[in-house]
């Protein structure tokens, strides 16, 4: 862990903050290397609820037992999602590599209350109108024509042509975007997403392909969720539309895509887990379950803002305090870290989609699991004798403690000849 070690300058941020003197410094690629080992030892120096600092020595709470991030997520009143709240503005400059997920937008991801609830509850109504069988089977063609793409070839990258390829297609789909469309689309939510120089730029064309999308659908409506989101009795405007599609798809990009490169990893690296993961469909669900409980995908999620001075895991937390929350280290809390066997590895209490009025509204967590389970059924099938073609120990996670994912997942197989 790198520490902070000098008395801070008056009028720093520090200024005020005793016990980040010694704080953990919270980034940096050296930071995310061995994330297990980190939040072990920061648990043990500091217990649930943890000084960290952010990019640029910026102060900040880390969150990482179980029940202290249940209680942070179920008392909005106390721990509200609105940024602007925060106590650090005056500190933070425009190019702060954090703005992505602090910068405050008119999006159902900062609303709070009754707002909230109107802009939350209209996405999970739209997203509930699909049938679940028509998205597996939504599901199914997208892996399918992805495989198509190299099955032939004998190998494949199975993170860059495969698993982050068929969350942004799937929803491509959802939102009744026309076939010639979702390359380009696809390959814009990934930069926005993951490429820092292409990301502004990709972020700019989806927000007008959205206000588009938006238009098309008003003279033209459909079973789409643009559609769904335009009939809601909730009387969303347009401007709201378009943001919170556009949070849709970030929230399905990254998370899902990563839940299957990571349960492709575990599957092809650890015997136990492949026998799980082949035993059928409730073993598949299984499986993917037990990946959340090890490799969640959202490792850490910014934020929650203090509303009132309070206690917090011993803590005195100044009105106006961001608190990261733990997911990663919640779920590995060894006062709830299940024991995983057979009868254990359907537990499903983990934190992974977040909980609370700002936890992954229903019915996305559901929806986010057939698209995975489907993506690993489909390529099971499709390519049964497919392995590893490097060593386990040489695949590289992104160096990131925010989402936990592969730079790749190179794999070798037999190859078939795609009948057209």
């Amino acid at each position: 862990m790198t520490n902070l070690s000098s008395s801070p300058d008056p009028a720093s941020p520090l200024a005020g903050y005793p016990e980040h003197v010694d704080a953990v410094r919270f980034y940096g690629p050296e930071i995310a290397e061995n994330a297990d080992t980190l939040y072990e030892e920061m648990r043990r120096k500091y217990g649930a609820v943890a000084p960290i600092l952010l990019d640029g020595d910026i102060p900040a709470w880390f969150v990482l037992g179980y029940r202290e991030v249940h209680h942070v997520t179920s008392h909005p009143q106390w721990f509200a999602r609105d940024c602007r709240r925060w106590n650090a503005w005056e500190h933070i400059p425009d190019d702060w590599p954090l703005m992505p997920y602090v910068g405050w937008t008119p999006s159902v991801m900062f609303a709070e209350g009754e707002e909230h609830q109107r802009r939350a509850g209209a996405i999970g109504d739209a997203l509930d109108s699909f049938d679940r069988t028509e998205l597996a089977s939504i599901c199914e063609q997208v892996a399918d024509q992805l495989i198509d793409g190299f099955v032939g070839d004998g190998q494949a990258d199975l993170i860059g042509q495969y698993a982050h390829q068929i969350p942004a297609g799937v929803v491509a789909r959802l939102f009744g975007l026309p076939q010639s469309d979702i390359p380009t689309l696809v390959q814009d939510v990934l930069d926005s997403l993951d490429v820092a120089e292409k990301a502004a730029e990709a972020h700019g064309r989806l927000h007008a392909r959205m206000q588009e999308l938006v238009a098309e659908k008003h003279a033209h409506p459909d079973r789409d969720v643009p559609s769904q989101l335009l009939d809601h009795p909730a009387q969303l405007t347009d401007d709201e539309i378009v943001i919170d599609l556009l949070v849709i798809m970030a929230a399905a990009q990254a998370p899902t895509g990563n839940w299957i490169g990571n349960a492709l990893r575990l599957m092809l690296i650890d015997d136990q887990f492949s026998v799980t993961l082949q035993g059928g469909r409730s073993s598949a669900g299984q499986a993917l379950n037990e990946v959340l409980w090890k490799q969640t995908p959202t490792q850490n999620f910014l934020g929650r803002w203090a509303v009132h001075a309070c206690e917090l895991g011993g803590r005195r937390i100044h009105r106006g305090d961001l608190l990261v929350l733990g997911l990663a280290a919640a779920n590995a809390d060894p006062r709830v870290q299940p024991e995983f066997h057979a009868s254990s590895n359907s537990n499903r209490a983990h934190v992974s989609f977040g909980h609370g009025e700002h936890g992954c509204p229903f019915p996305a967590p559901e929806l986010a699991e057939i698209i995975a389970r489907t993506a690993v059924e489909v390529l099971l099938d499709r390519l049964p004798d497919v392995e590893l073609s490097v060593p386990g120990e040489s695949l590289q996670w992104r160096p990131s403690v925010w989402m936990r994912g592969l730079f790749s997942l190179p794999v070798e197989f037999t190859p078939t000849i795609h009948a057209l």
